[in-house]
């Protein structure tokens, strides 16, 4: 049983609003409204103090993918833990669909330990137009049988699939996804503007990083950008690590859509908190060069290198959003997304004592998740 603390003096981020000089008191894995008089009490003084980070869109980190081992997954999950995410959805690369589902069944168990959140397929019901990082020699349209042969194999773990909507089976498999309560999101598409309402329309509520790996947006032909942003049903992912997105393009979004249907993701792949080098992302070859991932092979852009706290850090500092806009897009619509509003995403008595200890210049400092401090704040 973890310990009951207080957490006083730093500048708390609620649902209402910031809160100077706020308190968080915590009993075992839950925040509480008041702990008991014989709580431990930490002075948070200088810091802020957010709720722990939601990410639905992750392939792995620590030199580790969640297309791995059961101990690959695990050390993927740890790396971006000490980064402040405190809630995971582990994502798939497009593969033999045998693979996939015995992928599936892997992740579906430590979900159900609860190391991970769900699981997220991304691909292979992709358009070959705007592969990015996926092996075009594995795709296949997203027929509503093989997709159903997917989300079974996850156990009622599976929590969204990625799929471009105007190949053959797309919009039926959009139906079947929003019919099973999975997370049908519209990305690596080369769909028209008409196509991607119709998928909207059908029950796709999510853009997966939107921009990227989908037809630029145009004056005459508008394309799926348009179509995901204006749509208040969509809430659309965006990869802020100043390699995926112009800011002017993240700003665009955001004034578009509003604070309240963005998601940031990291869509990191092992390299996340490692380093430069040579890596796989499923079946193909990535170099990791300065921080930005490239296939070896044609040199797209081969997911993040992106942690949530350095997303979180470049947000208020470079993107100029305010920290409550920040925590919203990080914490707050992943975790309405998931399902999960009633246990993370804020920092409300009741919910699971997940947070995130951050220093004046937005620097971690600290990370708790269940009440057990993962990273012990340094208070230097």
């Amino acid at each position: 049983m973890a310990p009951s603390l207080v957490l006083t003096g730093a500048r708390v981020v609620l649902p209402s609003g910031v809160v100077d000089d706020g308190r968080v008191s915590v009993e075992g894995t839950k925040i509480v409204a008041a702990a008991a008089e014989s709580a431990e009490t930490i002075d948070l003084t200088g810091h802020w103090l957010v709720p722990g980070f939601v990410d639905i869109h992750n392939h792995g980190g620590g030199g580790a993918s969640f297309s791995g081992s059961a101990e690959d997954v695990l050390k993927a999950v740890r790396t971006h833990r000490a980064h402040g995410t405190t809630t995971l959805v582990a994502s798939t690369v497009t593969d033999e669909m045998d693979l996939l589902v015995r992928q599936a069944g892997l992740l579906s168990e430590l979900t159900e330990q609860g190391e991970i959140a769900g699981v997220h397929f991304e691909g292979p019901f992709i358009s070959p137009c705007r592969k990015g990082a996926h092996s075009e020699k594995l795709l296949r349209h997203p027929d509503p049988a093989e997709v159903r042969k997917l989300i079974d194999a996850a156990r009622g773990k599976a929590k969204m699939v990625t799929l471009a909507a105007e190949l053959p089976g797309g919009v039926d498999s959009v139906r079947l996804l929003a019919e099973h309560g999975v997370i049908a999101a519209i990305g690596h598409t080369d769909a028209t503007y008409e196509q991607t309402v119709e998928a909207i329309d059908a029950g796709a509520t999510v853009a997966t990083h939107l921009f990227n790996a989908m037809p630029p947006l145009g004056h005459r032909s508008p394309g799926p950008i348009t179509a995901l942003l204006e749509d208040e049903r969509v809430t659309v992912e965006l990869i802020n690590d100043g390699t995926h997105l112009h800011p002017a393009a993240l700003e665009l979004a955001f004034h578009h859509a509003g604070a309240d249907r963005v998601a940031f993701i990291t869509d990191a792949m092992d390299a996340a908190g490692i380093g430069d080098g040579r890596y796989m992302l499923g079946p193909l070859e990535v170099e990791v060069s300065e921080g930005v991932a490239r296939l070896v092979q044609g040199g797209s852009i081969a997911g993040s290198t992106l942690t949530q706290d350095r997303a979180f850090k470049r947000a208020v500092t470079i993107d100029r959003l305010s920290v409550q806009d920040a925590v919203t897009a990080l914490s707050v619509n992943p975790a309405r997304l998931l399902g999960l509003s009633d246990r993370i995403g804020s920092l409300e008595p009741g919910k699971d004592a997940d947070l995130v200890v951050l220093d004046a210049h937005f620097d971690l400092k600290g990370v708790m998740r269940h009440g057990v401090w993962v990273i012990t704040p340094q208070l230097a």
